[in-house]
């Protein structure tokens, strides 16, 4: 009896002493991944196609047996597009969802907020941000908070300067720049600024809109005056759509060219006739030229739902996958400073024609950029 209740005892406290070396938001069959980003509201559209990507990856992978044995769980709250919700959520998915990882955010504000404030301190990890902004790329020796957070897209700068590149091959000197006033808006400012500088031009006129606001009526109205050639807007469908309505109404005709957070399909749709000649800069393969290998298994991994093709799915997708393959470098062993240090690992890491590379002081991912036109019936084309 007494051998029988030692080791009774002894198995408990192995067992306890096992949980308490457990890593949070792992057990011996799940890994649970935690994701804060818009699904309702002016930006819900983006937030519902990323989740969408993610979720039918992460139930593929899991019909297969998971990762190493583990099949991976993904948490997802709405933060409406607000910096406030993205923090609290955070601190909910950490302390409360107990996650492993995140995965998957949105925007620049609310990125950086959550960051410096409750991921980066708490040493959690963060793969895949649609945030461009520098601030998330600076280097962990000049921001130890970086050194959780994984960029999967090329940066605001990156995108800005091939716009302005293509400008002034078209020879277009005149440019002004539409923004909206939050970390993404003066991120994007910046870069069309710099890049601008270095042809010794400047902008010829600067307006702004807030966030979640439509009213474009003095950006029109400044940036009207000037008579562009050409716009560089840094903003999201909604205000962007107002605004070159605003601006056509106003007999203004620039060229206007946007980046990538805007959103291609969504803009188009909302814009209709209007958004044609529209110049997008993407930081993602194009989701429906399967001559990529990534984007081929995009598409497969949706089968014949072409409807639901976007640049948005198919960053959500790159994400989960690159995700999924540095948890599968951890082996059965999971912790989190065993993925940071796997993702540090991944130098020109090819998940199939699209290169991510990070090191220990290096948090760029990529650089990938393409220019896209909006073309006869809101199709986009390269």
């Amino acid at each position: 009896m007494k051998t029988f209740r030692h080791a009774a005892i002894a198995a408990l406290l192995a067992l306890g002493a096992a949980q308490a070396g457990a890593e949070t938001g792992v057990t011996d069959s799940t890994i649970t991944l935690g994701m804060s980003a818009p699904f309702t509201g002016p930006n819900g559209v983006y937030g519902m196609q990323m989740r969408e990507a993610m979720t039918t990856y992460f139930d593929q992978v899991n019909k297969s047996g998971g990762v190493n044995g583990r099949k991976i769980e993904l948490v997802t709250i709405d933060d409406g597009y607000e910096t406030d919700r993205t923090v609290a959520n955070t601190k909910s998915l950490i302390q409360e969802k107990q996650v492993f990882a995140l995965i998957g955010y949105y925007g620049s504000s609310p990125t950086t907020e959550a960051m410096n404030k409750v991921f980066g301190p708490a040493k959690v990890p963060l793969v895949g941000t649609i945030s461009g902004a520098g601030t998330l790329r600076e280097a962990p020796s000049a921001n130890p908070n970086n050194k959780y957070m994984f960029n999967v897209r090329a940066s605001y700068a990156d995108e800005a300067e091939a716009i302005v590149t293509q400008m002034l091959a078209l020879g277009l000197k005149n440019i002004a720049v539409f923004y909206q006033n939050d970390g993404f808006g003066k991120s994007g400012l910046d870069g069309v600024t710099n890049a601008l500088k270095r042809a010794n031009l400047a902008p010829v006129a600067v307006g702004t809109v807030e966030r979640n606001s439509l009213d474009v009526s003095k950006a029109v109205e400044t940036i009207g005056k000037a008579n562009p050639q050409a716009v560089v807007m840094v903003t999201l469908y909604k205000p962007t759509t107002a605004f070159v309505k605003a601006m056509k109404q106003a007999g203004q005709f620039p060229m206007f060219m946007t980046l990538s957070p805007v959103g291609a399909e969504v803009l188009a749709q909302e814009l209709g006739n209007d958004s044609r000649g529209i110049g997008i800069s993407q930081v993602m393969p194009y989701p429906w030229n399967d001559t990529i290998g990534v984007v081929k298994d995009y598409q497969k991994l949706l089968g014949k739902q072409k409807d639901k093709y976007s640049y948005y799915g198919l960053e959500g997708y790159m994400n989960a996958r690159l995700m999924t393959e540095a948890i599968k470098k951890l082996g059965k062993d999971v912790t989190r400073d065993k993925l940071v240090a796997a993702l540090e690992g991944m130098q020109n890491f090819d998940l199939g024609g699209f290169k991510i590379s990070y090191a220990p002081d290096n948090r760029l991912g990529s650089r990938y950029v393409e220019l896209t036109v909006v073309g006869a019936g809101g199709k986009v084309m390269k």
